[in-house]
């Protein structure tokens, strides 16, 4: 009785011990831009293929306020989110400069431009003259348009500007209420495809390589990154384990995704082409997922500087950063 008594208390005490060494998961937020997408679905297979939790963490995902992810990740409220390196430029000059770094890239290259009916001449930036163009007014936007429209002959100023309230791309081309829009070819691109309207498309990093900027990227903030580089590393070998077998599992991965977020199934014919489409983007040339070029990030912010598109100048070299990326 006395050496069963014992070993039982011996087991009880491995369990104990066992049980004491266990640390608790690390809890992150990651904020998106917007609802869930194909952009997003690497986050949603490393949680759902338990690439975070074998990481040791706990990860929540969640749609971005009235404020957008950035504002959410400067508060520290998240510690993650998604968000673009064009529309971070103005964040990062002045005072009131938000407190967040690019982590990491979702897709290697800048996969929107211009899109538009089949056969009526806007194949080119110059055929835009004269033509219905939806637009957000915004002086990037607009500069960026100007611009590769002189690379090709054409004159922006005789662009007819229609203030943009589309929210879908194929209704809008067909009903003629615009003939020309601006689109990440990944989603809305792809969504004219699988509805069976013939187009006609550019981009803009074909026509100029500086338009090849980052966009969308995952950014981190800056106080919780200096205070937990480690579990940041790990936050982000986990999501490169996801979008790496999102590139090599197109199918499986727009499944995850859907289970996820069941709004999409409705649609499941574009998240599956979508996702097939990305599968070729989210690593591409790179020698690995999420990794920055220094030369291309600072190429599209030296462009602003020279168009005074910022109330300040931007440092070219700022606001990114490969250290926290898996080797």
């Amino acid at each position: 009785m006395k050496k069963l008594t014992a070993l039982i208390l011996s087991v009880a005490i491995i369990f104990c011990l066992s049980a004491c060494g266990k640390s608790e998961p690390s809890k992150i937020t990651i904020v998106l831009d917007w609802t869930p997408n194909t952009n997003h679905t690497g986050i949603f297979v490393a949680k759902a293929n338990g690439y975070f939790e074998e990481a040791g963490l706990n990860v929540e995902i969640v749609q971005p306020p009235e404020g957008g992810a950035e504002a959410l990740v400067a508060s520290g409220k998240a510690q993650f989110g998604v968000s673009f390196q064009d529309s971070l430029a103005p964040a990062f000059i002045g005072e009131s400069a938000i407190p967040v770094t690019a982590v990491a890239a979702i897709i290697q290259h800048n996969t929107s431009g211009i899109i538009s009916r089949k056969g009526e001449g806007m194949d080119t930036p110059k055929g835009l003259e004269g033509k219905k163009y939806a637009t957000w007014d915004l002086d990037v936007e607009k500069e960026t348009i100007r611009d590769v429209m002189k690379a090709d002959g054409g004159n922006f100023d005789l662009v007819e500007l229609i203030p943009s309230t589309v929210t879908d791309e194929v209704s809008a081309l067909k009903s003629g209420s615009v003939d020309a829009i601006w689109v990440f070819y990944g989603w809305a691109g792809v969504a004219c495809k699988t509805a069976g309207l013939d187009t006609d498309y550019f981009e803009f990093a074909d026509i100029d390589p500086v338009f090849d900027y980052y966009t969308p990227v995952i950014i981190g903030n800056n106080t919780w990154l200096n205070e937990n580089p480690e579990t940041a590393k790990a936050f982000l070998d986990a999501l490169s384990k996801g979008y790496t077998y999102a590139a090599e599992n197109p199918k499986n991965a727009a499944d995850i995704l859907m289970d996820a977020a069941p709004e999409l199934k409705s649609n499941s014919g574009l998240v599956y082409a979508s996702q097939e489409y990305l599968a070729d983007e989210y690593i591409a040339d790179a020698s690995k997922w999420g990794e920055f070029d220094p030369e291309r990030w600072a190429a599209f912010y030296n462009w602003l500087n020279e168009k005074n598109l910022l109330e300040d100048k931007i440092d070219p070299d700022f606001g990114f950063t490969n250290d926290y990326l898996p080797e």
